[in-house]
């Protein structure tokens, strides 16, 4: 069975967020950048998936400017067999992503996509949903646990409720949630190993989809800093200024 995984390059969930004195967007001038951490699931479930004898090959394809391989390199040292870059370097919104993803299945007729549920930099959590609806495939969003058997896969979600499972004929699309597993760090020698693996470049034009944005962003602003906290004697003057000062209750 073959397993797609696309991944993104996101800046690293330790970083400071800084808003251009413009605010024209977030300053991403000598930021440090990595995998987007719900892809990172998704590239070690396909793993998991590998070790445990359910799949054989893993790509691993993701979409944006030349550093981008860096990003691909990454999920091919923690243990994907080839990498797909598509390289662009304006910025896509999550249907251009499916569309050009929907190209890249299309070519590759994997049995399983699995992905991240949202990224870090947006949260749009879209593109999984996305690609489902352009291809006509099954799909199991917010994954904390995934089983295949017998060309099924057995999908326990995390939804406000609790947890849903579902049953999905393959192929599919396949969302990870935080809980779905731990990914590992790659090791100094796969490190070394995935400089020697296959990546596969081509550029997005080249696949002939319309990926022009269709939302336009009026102004980015860092949130309200917070006011410094009161401390008070007794419930009671919590209570009276609870209902004069702050009008909540």
């Amino acid at each position: 069975m073959k397993v797609l995984v696309p991944i993104k390059r996101v800046v690293d969930f330790n970083v400071k967020i800084r808003v251009r004195a413009d605010g024209s967007g977030v300053d991403l001038a000598n930021v440090k950048m990595s995998m987007n951490p719900f892809d990172e699931i998704a590239v070690e479930e396909a793993i998991r998936l590998r070790e445990a004898g359910t799949a054989e090959e893993i790509i691993a394809v993701s979409i944006g400017p030349q550093k981008t391989q860096e990003t691909i390199r990454t999920a091919l040292a923690m243990g994907a067999d080839r990498g797909i870059f598509i390289s662009c370097d304006d910025e896509l919104e999550p249907l251009g992503v499916a569309r050009l993803l929907k190209c890249v299945v299309e070519a590759e007729s994997p049995e399983l996509v699995i992905l991240g549920k949202q990224a870090i930099d947006n949260d749009c959590n879209q593109t999984g949903q996305m690609l489902a609806a352009l291809l006509g495939w099954p799909q199991g969003t917010f994954a904390s646990r995934l089983e295949l058997d017998g060309g099924k896969a057995r999908v326990t979600r995390e939804v406000d409720g609790g947890l849903q499972t579902v049953i999905l004929k393959m192929p599919c699309i396949v969302t990870s949630d935080l809980r779905l597993n731990e990914p590992r760090y790659a090791s100094l020698p796969n490190i070394m190993k995935a400089k020697k693996k296959p990546l596969e470049e081509k550029p997005a034009a080249d696949y002939g989809v319309d990926i022009a944005p269709r939302l336009k962003v009026l102004k980015t602003q860092e949130p309200a800093a917070r006011e410094a906290g009161e401390i008070v004697a007794n419930a009671a003057e919590l209570v009276e200024k609870l209902q004069n000062e702050a009008g909540v209750i």
